[in-house]
């Protein structure tokens, strides 16, 4: 069986000066792309953006070398896969690390939890525990280099397989790059970059040699697109959705499983962490996130968008200069003069 991917019409108004580019650089769809088929099947429509005085429609056909196997873009796997499977979780804590937890939790997986407030993670131990699940707690702060072998040596190195490996630590910082705390901004790269590569260095080796395993890397909407005011957030977002697809094609024929999660806004301290208040608009839940996040881990599905405006916005940059992307979005995001 072999599933075509559908022709979709984009309308948008576009500033003439602007066509030309779009035309030669922009719109083009390649074989592949691990980002189409899921906006393909859940594209909204939307009204053309007034105030601009040029119409441009994008047609854009599935060409024939673009069918794929069913096996592919169709579920052939299921959750029931995590039963009784080890699972660890990074920046368990809070947010979407605790619904990643629990969602797993409701699975069957037994869960090992890491973060760095041990009151929060004992919290959320006893809590799974009480519904039935086994589940260990290991006390380890990424912004540490020494963290990930920390937390491997508490696992693998221990003699615990760790089938499900769940990389959702992270953090970030909102303003101007240039008057920011640099302690916060080089901390974003460490946790969000460093420790995201070091800690899948020590844990997917394993997971090749036994053939099987599962590695869910917490993107997000903001690695589609460079984001002023959350500049290194967005940065290294991007770093880890580019590192999850490039890994996932690595290990694919080892039978490991690589998905990068990419929500949006979602409920979750983030913005208070990293003051991003302003940013905190059309807020989905961390369990909303983590129950789709989860079920495309299982699908092996290596990109997922949890929510369709952010699937729609992850197509359209595809079409837009990088340039009109961030001018109109740094005048949304400037913090007020008061901040």
């Amino acid at each position: 069986m072999t599933y075509r991917l559908p022709s979709i019409a984009i309308g948008m108004r576009i500033e003439p000066r602007h066509v030309q580019g779009i035309l030669e650089n922009e719109c083009r769809l390649w074989k592949g792309d691990p980002v189409f088929p899921e906006v393909a099947q859940g594209l909204l429509p939307r009204p053309d953006p007034s105030g601009l005085i040029h119409s441009l429609r994008i047609t854009c056909f599935a060409a024939p070398e673009c069918q794929a196997n069913s096996a592919i873009l169709v579920a052939m796997a299921s959750t029931s896969d995590f039963r009784n499977r080890w699972a660890l979780v990074t920046g368990a804590s809070a947010g979407i690390g605790t619904a990643l937890a629990r969602e797993l939790a409701s699975h069957g997986a037994k869960l090992i939890l890491t973060a760095r407030r041990r009151d929060r993670l004992d919290a959320l131990a006893a809590e799974l525990a009480a519904k039935g699940a086994e589940v260990r707690t290991v006390v380890a702060d990424l912004g540490d280099p020494a963290a990930p072998q920390q937390i491997y040596d508490a696992t693998e190195g221990a003699g615990i397989a760790v089938d499900i490996l769940i990389e959702n630590a992270g953090l970030g910082q909102y303003g101007a790059f240039y008057s920011n705390p640099i302690d916060q901004e080089l901390n974003q790269v460490r946790v969000n970059c460093e420790a995201v590569v070091s800690i899948a260095r020590r844990f997917v080796p394993r997971m090749a040699e036994r053939r099987r395993g599962w590695v869910l890397i917490t993107a997000s909407t903001a690695s589609f697109q460079p984001v002023p005011y959350i500049t290194t957030y967005a940065a290294t977002k991007a770093f880890d959705r580019f590192f999850a697809l490039g890994l996932a094609q690595e290990v694919a024929r080892f039978g490991v499983k690589v998905t990068a999660l990419c929500p949006g806004s979602t409920e979750s301290e983030f913005f208070d962490v990293a003051r991003a208040h302003a940013l905190k608009r059309n807020v989905q839940s961390a369990e909303d996130v983590a129950r789709i996040g989860i079920a495309g881990l299982a699908r092996g599905q290596r990109t997922v968008i949890p929510y369709a405006s952010g699937r729609f916005t992850a197509l359209l940059v595809r079409f837009l200069p990088v340039g009109l992307i961030t001018y109109f979005v740094e005048k949304a995001a400037r913090p007020s003069e008061k901040s």
